[in-house]
């Protein structure tokens, strides 16, 4: 249970209600403040919000696609490549170390955190942390809890990294977000974090009607419209990625597109394979479009975001998904 694995860790971690700022301390299936606020412990995870919200659509998408994106299945280091990346060129920095991963997901970094030799907190706002905890339970130094990174129900301060993959930009308040995880950095330890930036994730010329029916539709709903979707139009991708090479093929594609809401990995990923790379794009389809925030910075407002969060040695970069960036907590 996350009480008793935080408290074994070293040094001891500190949950604290973030309403109060008092200590939780254990009442049989749930966690108590001194205030009388009570927090559910379900399916052996303790939840600090509630069930259904703004991320239920990214719940529904890692639960069914659990594994779908972890390296361990996949057997290629597409996710490994992401994060050396992002910690800035090796893994060893996490060894050792406390991590908190803020926005976990069904677990592609976090198994890669553990297998590095880092001891992770995993948080994610939706029933992600179901997947994840099916994926990395079996990790020594692991635990879970479905909370809001904006509102942690964790001490300031308290960890050497934190880690923040695809998530601040789908966030109601992205400065609210960072100035968030930036608290729960001790001095001199690391933030690592990226955002989408303008222009990087535009979908050409797909309809805002698709989007703004997606968005309000229920998760299970939503879905099953991205399934048909995926029915319809995977198979003239394929075609279209086998005939590149003809006449007017490479024109034939770009057109495709350029016109179709499919996130296509032909290019980037082929290697993954026919089935996995058709599940990839379900994935992200539904990802991109029934996402209820997209925000949209510069390298230049994360950095000043970052400053006024009273952090240093700030690096941003252009890079994946739009702007990554590591910054210290000053000693």
């Amino acid at each position: 249970m996350l009480l008793e694995q935080l408290k074994s860790a070293e040094p001891e971690i500190t949950l604290s209600c973030a309403a109060h700022e008092k200590p939780l301390r254990s009442a049989g299936e749930s966690l108590r403040c001194p205030m009388g606020c009570q927090f559910p412990i379900v399916g052996d995870i303790p939840r600090f919000v509630p069930k259904q919200d703004y991320a239920a659509s990214f719940g529904l998408q890692w639960n069914q696609f659990r594994r779908t994106q972890l390296d361990s299945f996949t057997g290629h280091p597409v996710s490994e490549d992401r994060l050396t990346r992002l910690l800035g060129g090796s893994m060893e920095v996490v060894r050792g170390k406390l991590v908190l991963e803020a926005g976990c997901g069904a677990g592609r970094f976090t198994e890669l955190l553990l297998q590095a030799g880092a001891r992770v907190v995993a948080v994610d706002l939706s029933t992600a942390v179901e997947a994840n905890r099916e994926n990395c339970g079996h990790f020594p130094g692991y635990a879970v809890a479905q909370g809001d990174i904006r509102q942690l129900p964790i001490a300031s301060e308290q960890f050497d990294v934190v880690l923040c993959v695809g998530v601040v930009q789908h966030t109601p308040d992205p400065e609210e977000t960072m100035a968030s995880l930036c608290r729960h950095v001790r001095p001199g330890g690391l933030l690592v974090i990226d955002h989408y930036t303008q222009g990087a994730h535009r979908r050409r010329l797909v309809p805002k009607l698709m989007r703004a029916v997606l968005t309000r539709s229920a998760p299970g709903r939503a879905m099953r419209l991205c399934e048909l979707l995926m029915d319809t139009l995977w198979p003239v991708h394929r075609a279209a990625w086998r005939v590149r090479n003809l006449p007017g093929g490479r024109l034939l594609r770009k057109m495709l597109l350029r016109l179709s809401p499919l996130v296509d990995y032909h290019d980037a990923y082929s290697f993954l394979g026919d089935r996995l790379m058709h599940d990839w794009a379900l994935l992200d389809m539904h990802d991109s479009n029934t996402d209820r925030f997209k925000h949209l910075r510069s390298a230049a407002q994360i950095r000043e975001q970052l400053i006024r969060s009273g952090m240093c040695e700030i690096e941003t970069v252009y890079a994946g998904n739009g702007v990554e960036a590591r910054a210290r907590k000053p000693l």
